[in-house]
């Protein structure tokens, strides 16, 4: 009898051991499949689970050593999962900031700022180096603070700001807005708040790139920022396209892409119409390739100012070619400052179309944005500078070369020139030639363009090569 007893406490042992397992098994099985489910980008945080708990996962953690495959669904992290509300009202910094570390320890991982939604983000600093092929998927809209007093005295520079990236994009069907409007008239930002009594002389760029090397920027829009839309700064690599930049034409010193100390870019296949330069090319940049850009309102692509404060400017290997500026100050144009040093050499406009501009061909080396300033001999030097088809209408006058009477311009090429009064102006004037050497050939519409550059440009180059020895 007691051996029978001890049979039946084993044997109850053993099928509560079979049980155990079974149901550890089911367990496991179920978490996989879990996990396995994609995640939908869409869902807003305030779904909750079925015992009314949070239902975001946490983020992913860091990949093993040797950085191996990692699952697709791991790879994306939707900012809503980290806290975003994407009300446009509630401040979502922390939620981007937070997805963004957890992505950059992922090799192709996606940050997502998913479609339908509106976040609110403060300004804020994205910074590397982070794991090769990080992504940013902008599907929603991005809100920069509306009022002027929100914006801290340290973050005047710029909205998103990038640095120390390798190997980033940027890309998506949504919208970058930076709510500038209240920038922009301080009659406006004051009525906002007793404590602002004036608009800050510095105003935030959108989004800023510093030391930051291949990387791409497709596909979304950019609009209203307080100044400049796109920059940046002391990098390589860059690659734009498909991109939209909006803003008023009376809106000021709101560039649209600003390059400053960066080499071998392509803007490609874009719209731009801004406030200032629809593409603003300044010192320190080498190798940029624009083409089958729409441009305007603005003041048209330009290289420069260069050269102010007496600085060294080097700028060269410059190509925007197949372009269309419609309504614009200027078409394709350079401008340095009196008193700079350094070159630029090397540029190539060519198949610009242009509509009512009103100046669409300008080298001005006397330019000044003040009602004053000293006139100096010193001057940032000009040579191989192309211009090649460039057609259409102006309603101010068809061409400026304003070239320093210390440092002449040389080597100037212009070819194809075909440009007639718009219609609905008057008051034309004549194309203006100071200093300018090189070779003009037709067709020249109008026919003054062959007497405006002067011979012997060789022999003025090699007096005025003492400034080219610093770039």
């Amino acid at each position: 009898m007691k051996r029978n007893k001890n049979l039946s406490i084993v044997s109850l042992v053993l099928l509560l051991s079979i049980l155990f397992i079974a149901s550890s098994s089911t367990v496991s099985v179920d978490a996989r499949k879990h996990h396995s489910k994609k995640t939908k980008p869409h869902k807003h945080p305030k779904d909750k689970g079925e015992n009314g708990g949070s239902s975001f996962p946490g983020p992913a953690p860091a990949p093993p050593a040797d950085y191996g495959p990692v699952p697709t669904q791991s790879s994306i992290f939707d900012v809503l999962f980290f806290g975003a509300k994407g009300d446009g009202v509630s401040d979502d910094s922390k939620a981007l900031l937070a997805a963004w570390k957890a992505a950059c320890k992922i090799p192709g991982a996606t940050v997502e700022i998913p479609s339908e939604f509106k976040f609110l983000i403060n300004p804020i600093t994205l910074q590397g180096p982070c794991m090769p092929h990080l992504v940013l998927q902008i599907d929603g809209t991005v809100l920069a603070p509306s009022k002027v007093g929100s914006w801290p005295k340290s973050s005047l520079f710029q909205w998103i700001n990038f640095k120390w990236l390798h190997n980033f994009t940027i890309q998506g069907s949504g919208t970058v807005d930076g709510q500038g409007s209240n920038w922009w008239s301080s009659t406006s930002a004051a009525s906002q708040s007793k404590h602002i009594k004036h608009i800050p002389d510095i105003k935030p760029t959108a989004l800023r790139f510093y030391s930051s090397y291949d990387v791409n920027v497709r596909d979304i829009k950019i609009i209203d920022s307080p100044q400049c839309h796109l920059k940046f700064d002391s990098s390589g690599g860059v690659k734009i396209s498909n991109i939209t930049i909006s803003s008023p034409a009376d809106s000021p010193n709101t560039d649209g892409i600003h390059l400053q100390n960066t080499q071998d870019v392509q803007i490609q296949h874009s719209n731009i119409g801004c406030g200032d330069d629809c593409i603003s090319i300044q010192a320190g940049c080498t190798n940029v390739h624009v083409h089958h850009i729409n441009c305007g309102p603005g003041h048209g692509i330009s290289l420069g100012g260069l050269g102010k404060d007496e600085t060294i400017a080097c700028v060269s290997n410059i190509v925007v070619e197949n372009i269309s500026v419609q309504n614009t100050l200027s078409g394709v144009r350079i401008k340095t400052w009196q008193g700079g040093r350094g070159s630029v050499k090397n540029v190539t406009f060519r198949n610009a179309r242009v509509s009512d501009v009103k100046v669409p061909i300008i080298i001005d080396q006397f330019y000044c944005d003040k009602s004053f300033c000293k006139n100096q001999t010193k001057a940032v030097e000009i040579s191989g500078v192309k211009y090649d088809q460039i057609i259409g209408t102006y309603s101010v006058k068809p061409f400026h070369l304003a070239c320093s009477n210390g440092v002449p311009c040389t080597d100037i090429g212009l070819t194809d020139i075909q440009l007639n009064p718009s219609p609905s102006h008057q008051g034309f004037q004549k194309g203006l030639c100071n200093n300018s050497y090189g070779k003009s050939r037709a067709p020249l519409v109008p026919s003054s363009i062959d007497y405006c550059l002067g011979s012997g440009g060789d022999a003025v180059r090699r007096i005025s090569r003492s400034h080219d020895y610093v770039c």
